[in-house]
């Protein structure tokens, strides 16, 4: 069963960011995403335009100018993202180009690319089993969304079942691409049964993987001298020390953008791993992987604790600084 419902918290955004039910789509909206699983890339998170230069905004760490103004861009870089582009559920937002209506899965393929404007985005529809193609050169997955199973129902090898959380798996057990899922928003420790008695099995198949990074939400871009608190709702790696070494978090303003959840973290983290591959173009996804988690910070978070923020902050600039990584 696709946990469709927490995918993951989705704000309506109004003048004063407030909250609101999503509504319907009205029929004569575009469907922007309709035939989901296409071939042909798009360049940039504007909508399928060829992006302009990249335009900074305030819910943006202020780090990923200075990689912009050096020439990295996310050139030659895939991103998939799988998420929600073919149901009716659209919610307003705001990333700084104006309010609009759209989808989860179009919200959060804009915000990667609006990160990495020169990477190819590729919307592939999370309800259609079937495997997420890897394309040639680097791959990034964005993963917003949770699947969510009856705990009871879990055993070794579930995903085998569904091809395409068997490829996401596969892909970050391999090193193949790059993969970004999104943490949760049940505060909770990741892989926690829920009171429903579920729990998500696609993050559970990840842990551990050598190319998976969880992704956590702070309520904004710390610094040394505002440093973020975890988010409320954001899912946190507790106790595992796997989880720990593989997860990070990043700045959500939703009183910004309107768009509330780790569903809006992931695609940051999404966007910088293009970010950097286009420095070090012949680097694996899973050397990208380890060198965002390892230059994380600490110094800008409200008493750190790996239990709660894993590694730490992602900082662009930091992964960016060397020569070349190993």
């Amino acid at each position: 069963m696709r946990f469709n419902g927490t995918i993951l918290s989705f704000a309506a955004a109004s003048l004063l960011a407030l909250a609101a039910p999503i509504a319907p789509a009205a029929a004569d909206e575009p469907d922007l995403f309709l035939h989901a699983r296409g071939g042909k890339g798009k360049p940039g998170g504007n909508d399928g335009a060829t992006p302009s230069a990249p335009t900074y905004y305030s819910w943006m760490s202020p780090e990923i100018q200075a990689a912009w103004d050096a020439g990295y861009l996310g050139q030659d870089v895939s991103i998939t993202v799988v998420d929600d582009f073919n149901s009716r559920n659209k919610g307003f937002g705001n990333l700084g180009d104006g309010i609009s209506r759209k989808r989860h899965g179009e919200w959060t393929l804009k915000q990667a690319g609006m990160i990495a404007p020169e990477a190819l985005t590729f919307a592939d529809e999370f309800t259609v089993e079937s495997a997420v193609t890897l394309r040639s050169g680097m791959n990034v997955i964005n993963a917003s969304y949770g699947f969510q199973e009856l705990a009871s129902l879990y055993s070794t090898g579930w995903e085998n079942a569904y091809p395409q959380e068997k490829s996401i798996i596969d892909a970050a057990r391999n090193g193949t691409a790059v993969i970004s899922k999104s943490a949760g928003n049940n505060g909770l420790p990741i892989g926690s049964v829920l009171a429903d008695g579920s729990q998500d099995f696609l993050s559970l198949g990840l842990v551990g993987t050598q190319s998976a990074i969880f992704v956590g939400a702070t309520d904004w871009n710390g610094t040394v001298s505002a440093p973020a608190l975890l988010a409320g709702y954001s899912n946190y790696p507790g106790a595992n020390t796997t989880i720990q070494n593989q997860f990070l978090v990043v700045g959500v303003d939703s009183a910004t953008t309107g768009l509330a959840g780790t569903s809006f973290a992931a695609p940051i983290i999404s966007g910088y791993a293009a970010v950097l591959s286009s420095k070090f173009k012949s680097a694996s996804e899973t050397q990208i992987a380890n060198q965002l988690l390892s230059t994380a910070r600490q110094d800008t978070l409200l008493l750190y604790d790996p239990q709660l923020h894993g590694r730490g902050e992602a900082s662009i600039e930091r992964a960016l600084a060397p020569a070349s990584i190993q």
